[in-house]
């Protein structure tokens, strides 16, 4: 009995254009994952900068907020939201920021939803007081 017979050939061919689809698949859903988890660090320092740019600001605090998110990174300013809100009294700000981060990666854009991203961040309002330097 040999065991490479005429039956056998073509069998590896056969089974990588059965599995390579969806190796390509996995590869693309990581490649997007990967993209969400960037857009969650960009969401975060968004999130930071804004609650500092508050907490020095001398007067709108909530333009100065969402001027600093929509500087931080990369984040499309269409799908970001900013909220500032007093937290402890008038001596910390806090700052929401929202995003939703979308699903654009061919083929895995038409399984997976765009994800909704949020971070928050609160800071010690600044002393404006002129003698500071």
């Amino acid at each position: 009995m040999t065991g490479t017979g005429r039956e056998d050939r073509g069998q590896a061919t056969v089974e990588l254009a059965l599995v390579l689809p969806l190796v390509a698949l996995l590869l693309l859903l990581v490649v997007q994952a990967g993209l969400v988890v960037r857009d969650r660090v960009l969401v975060t320092h968004a999130a930071r900068e804004a609650a500092r740019a508050a907490a020095v600001a001398e007067g709108d605090r909530g333009a100065a907020a969402r001027k600093a998110a929509t500087r931080a990174g990369a984040l499309d300013p269409d799908r970001l939201g900013v909220v500032t809100a007093p937290a402890d009294g008038r001596e910390r700000v806090s700052v929401t920021v929202t995003y939703r981060s979308s699903t654009d990666v061919p083929l895995v854009g038409l399984l997976v939803p765009d994800v909704d991203l949020t971070a928050e961040a609160t800071m010690r309002v600044e002393d404006p007081s002129p003698g500071r330097g």
